[in-house]
């Protein structure tokens, strides 16, 4: 009956017989006839392999993708560079099932691999703990935010507009369940308004929350925001590009307590929006708030080195009410590719990583703003990513360039209608100076 299905009609039959049904129909007659599909699915017909194979290509032709088009697309997604050491690494049959290794005995393999995840978020970030297994890097801005608030016991926090729009959102979700009120920090030149959070920073202050390079891709001051959280006695939270890390002061040295961000471009594609994986990561004094898996050294019975999940304050192992967080999926697999990306370049090798962003953004936006047609939105130092406004409309340009295999940059007025016919341009090391000098070109016509 169903040919896909690995099971023979004898297997099918002992199940519903222990089933105490008759058909597969009677597993379902407790819900109404009426709301039951009647008859066959409106679908196409069953196609061979070879036919499923082509009509899967003719469907995966129609969407863009970065081998085909240069791109200067970012905006919280980059098109880095993945080393095929990384791909053939997680093929390996030890890491096809990537869930929870809640048995050390029989996971030592995994559990060592998410170790050394957290060790090199900890180099990168300069901080003492870190976790594994946050869905992406809104998700662990908005762990980090609900964290300051129980760390604390206070209720409000005080949260940069210059943050990810959308990592701004997730928080504000989470924030509505749980009690914490979000005050948005404006930004000036590019970056968050230090006057304003010293004005509205107070004893009901929980934390700052600060992304650097922030979403404009402007580099904030972050050691003193850390001053002014710390003189209230409020934390103080960085969300970082983790790539920038190789090459910028660790905000851990810049006094921040809990450092969180986005991992994909760590060794993992766009995959047209993920999976993904967030990081996340604190000081020693912070640690049993952090939510997830936390993986630690121990030794055996016989003196020998192993890991196990410790410090489990998940709501799979302690009552709901009590749980710092209900982060119950896992993203191992994805950060396995980073600890692998980040063993493979080295320090050396990320640092050389950055550089090369910062050179070529600071190139491209030097040659769009001598064509004329540009003029920089900010002054303010930045990273792999800068802000342009345009003389003509930001949509009809990317129109333009597309035609010419170009992905031109992320149009901001949807999030900041005050800037207009601004555009975010991301410039990592993939670009080539051909491929900027044609986005040059073909935005000045």
């Amino acid at each position: 009956m169903y040919p896909y299905l690995p099971i023979t009609e004898a297997e099918r039959r002992r199940m519903l017989d222990v089933a105490g049904a008759k058909e597969i129909d009677d597993l379902f007659k407790d819900v109404p006839a009426d709301v039951r599909c009647q008859g066959p699915l409106n679908l196409p017909g069953p196609l061979s392999e070879m036919e499923l194979a082509c009509y899967m290509r003719c469907l995966a032709g129609k969407n863009l993708n970065t081998e085909g088009y240069a791109c200067f697309l970012g905006a919280g997604a980059y098109d880095h560079y993945i080393p095929s050491v990384v791909g053939q690494m997680l093929a390996r049959q030890e890491f096809y099932t990537a869930y929870t290794p809640y048995q050390p005995e029989i996971s030592q393999g995994t559990l060592q691999a998410i170790f050394e995840y957290q060790t090199m978020i900890c180099e990168l970030t300069g901080m003492e703990v870190s976790n594994a297994s946050v869905y992406d890097g809104a998700s662990a801005l908005a762990e980090a935010v609900s964290m300051a608030g129980s760390a604390t016991s206070r209720r409000e926090v005080l949260l940069a507009r210059a943050v990810h729009p959308e990592a701004r959102e997730v928080a504000k979700t989470y924030s509505r369940f749980n009690g914490v009120e979000l005050i948005e920090l404006d930004y000036q030149n590019g970056v968050t308004n230090l006057q304003e959070a010293a004005e509205r920073i107070n004893d009901r202050t929980a934390a700052i929350v600060l992304q650097s390079p922030n979403f404009f891709g402007c580099l904030e001051d972050l050691s003193k925001f850390a001053e002014l959280a710390h003189r209230h006695k409020s934390l103080f939270i960085v969300s970082a590009d983790p790539v920038s890390l190789g090459l910028l002061q660790s905000p851990g040295a810049a006094g921040a307590d809990i450092v969180v961000g986005e991992g994909q471009g760590l060794g993992n594609p766009l995959n047209f929006g993920g999976p993904y994986f967030g990081f996340m990561a604190t000081t020693e004094k912070l640690m049993r708030r952090l939510p997830g898996r936390i993986v630690g050294q121990t030794t055996d019975n016989d003196g020998r080195r192993g890991f196990i999940l410790t410090l489990q304050a998940r709501e799979q192992h302690i009552r709901r009410g009590k749980a710092t967080s209900n982060i119950c999926s896992n993203q191992a697999l994805c950060a396995l590719a980073a600890a692998i990306y980040l063993t493979v370049l080295g320090e050396a090798g990320l640092r050389r990583v950055a550089e090369l962003c910062l050179q070529k953004a600071h190139y491209t936006s030097q040659r769009l703003v001598d064509t004329g047609k540009f003029t920089p939105a900010f002054t303010a130092p930045f990273f792999k990513e800068f802000v342009v406004t345009a003389k003509e409309d930001a949509a009809s340009l990317n129109a333009r360039l597309l035609e010419q295999n170009i992905i031109g940059g992320y149009p901001l007025s949807k999030d900041y209608p005050e800037l207009g016919n601004a555009l975010l341009i991301a410039v990592t090391e993939k670009r080539t100076r051909e491929e900027i000098d044609q986005l040059v070109e073909y935005s000045k016509r």
